[in-house]
């Protein structure tokens, strides 16, 4: 899986505008929208991105000054990303621990990126905020006599049978 394109995909479905632009460790998407701009940068190796972020993280900076000075207050909203495919299990936490360094850019730093989903997890600081419901599979008719447990059987069974709705009304006016 490519991870900047997954990336730039996801930027752009959340109304992004972004490029690539070659930075020294290799493409780096750029983004930006009303209210920020950051730069995604990935690394074959969490030993590479650990030993490599800052000095790439300064040239992006270096690169763009002229956008970030006529920028405004999105100035003071700059992301890097961080990202690598390495699974690495013992560098993982201290590639998350970039995080906490909160000189020049916010930033968002993981491993172990191989999927769609990781990537899209890795980013949700920059996506805006959706709710994904969780609709397992289920008995709707089950459900609906559950829920209308007031109403007499034979007027819901009329009901789900697609009766008139004549006929469902003279049901239920015959019970009450």
């Amino acid at each position: 899986m490519d991870i900047l394109t997954q990336a730039e995909i996801l930027l752009r479905d959340a109304h992004y505008e972004t490029w690539t632009w070659t930075g020294s460790a290799g493409p780096v998407t750029c983004l930006e929208s009303a209210a920020l701009m950051g730069f995604v940068h990935v690394f074959d190796t969490a030993d590479a991105l650990l030993t490599t972020w800052k000095e790439n993280q300064q040239i992006a900076l270096a690169r763009h000054a002229a956008s970030l000075r006529g920028a405004g207050a999105k100035a003071w909203n700059v992301y890097s990303v961080f990202l690598t495919p390495d699974q690495d299990a013992r560098r993982g936490r201290e590639i998350e621990r970039i995080e906490e360094d909160f000189s020049l850019t916010r930033k968002i730093a993981r491993a172990s990126i191989t999927t769609a989903d990781d990537v899209e997890k890795a980013l949700l600081p920059l996506l805006s905020m959706r709710s994904k419901p969780l609709l397992g599979a289920s008995n709707f008719e089950t459900r609906l006599r559950t829920r209308l447990k007031d109403i007499p059987a034979d007027a819901v069974t009329a009901f789900l049978n697609e009766t008139t709705p004549a006929e469902v009304a003279r049901i239920l006016g015959a019970t009450s």
